[in-house]
């Protein structure tokens, strides 16, 4: 059995499940373990120690089976000292995968493992995206105003442009992914669209609006400022109904450009998603295929 654990935000969530999927497209036995977000909740419904929901309960056609405390057990241990006794002096007991790369080719061949990661390298699921388009299905949104964007979205040339800053600006996150996606890195990425899109219009996505706002003035910007707190993730499906996707470091808006059905869609992303990351063009361009990559200078790769 393959149990893969499940942790994160949303566009974590959904690479931990499209790797499940890509199990069981495989013919093999999966299970997705949700108790990460199983800690003490707070009064909001958030765990107190992640401070996130399970956002994969949001979609209406998402069907999974999860493990048993039992099964995940069998793997890896139990939570409390014999489990920690078992994998310090018996490890050979112990199937208890930890990512720490961004591809492990060697993961598909596993037939009993325990997976911990966020798996975001595309290459696991790129053959599925099909299938995973089909079944990641958002439920119809109440607001009227999401339904008519998305209706503009489709008839026009659409480009979504995500702008993560939020969480991004902190001291401790800044160090990671800050300074990756410049406004070098924006600049050049709409340069791009706009050479093979001349009526290209841009929708800014971000959790800074009235940053994106003062930044993007013209006719050819429009901020989305339509959905917050548990509708935020209506913004990803915003994204998927664009044209094209120019995407931050963030795997929400690598999701958003994953979704997007569009046959000649053009996906941007950056050529690095963490600072600790040396861009290799040989290796990503096969990673991640039919991608686009800028780097933080502005070159295009």
């Amino acid at each position: 059995m393959i149990i893969i654990q499940v942790a994160g935000g949303l566009g974590n969530q959904l690479q931990q499940y499209a790797l499940y999927r890509k199990y069981v497209r495989m013919g093999k036995e999966a299970r997705l373990d949700l108790s990460w977000f199983d800690e003490a909740k707070a009064s909001d419904g958030k765990s107190k120690a992640t401070n996130r929901n399970l956002e994969l309960a949001y979609f209406d056609r998402l069907v999974y089976e999860t493990c048993t405390r039992e099964e995940k057990e069998r793997l890896t241990g139990s939570d409390g000292l014999s489990g920690k006794l078992r994998r310090k002096l018996l490890p050979s007991t112990v199937h208890w995968f930890h990512e720490s790369k961004m591809y492990h080719p060697e993961i598909l061949s596993f037939e009993d493992m325990y997976l911990s990661g966020y798996f975001a390298c595309e290459k696991y699921y790129s053959d599925i995206l099909y299938d995973l388009r089909e079944k990641i299905q958002f439920p119809s949104s109440d607001n009227p105003l999401n339904i008519e964007l998305a209706r503009e979205m489709r008839e026009c040339a659409s480009v979504s442009v995500h702008v993560r800053r939020g969480d991004y600006l902190n001291e401790e996150n800044r160090a990671m992914f800050g300074n990756i996606c410049t406004d070098a890195y924006y600049r050049k990425a709409m340069e791009f669209i706009k050479a093979e899109v001349p009526d290209a219009h841009f929708y800014l996505f971000s959790d800074d609006v009235s940053y994106v706002k003062q930044k993007y003035q013209g006719e050819e910007f429009t901020v989305v400022d339509i959905n917050h707190g548990k509708d935020s993730f209506y913004d990803m499906w915003l994204m998927s109904n664009c044209k094209h996707n120019i995407c931050a470091n963030s795997t929400f808006s690598f999701w958003g450009a994953r979704l997007n059905g569009n046959e000649r869609k053009i996906m941007i992303r950056p050529t690095i998603h963490k600072n600790s990351q040396i861009f290799q063009k040989d290796e990503m361009e096969d990673l991640w295929q039919g991608w686009r990559f800028v780097s933080p200078e502005g070159q295009l790769q």
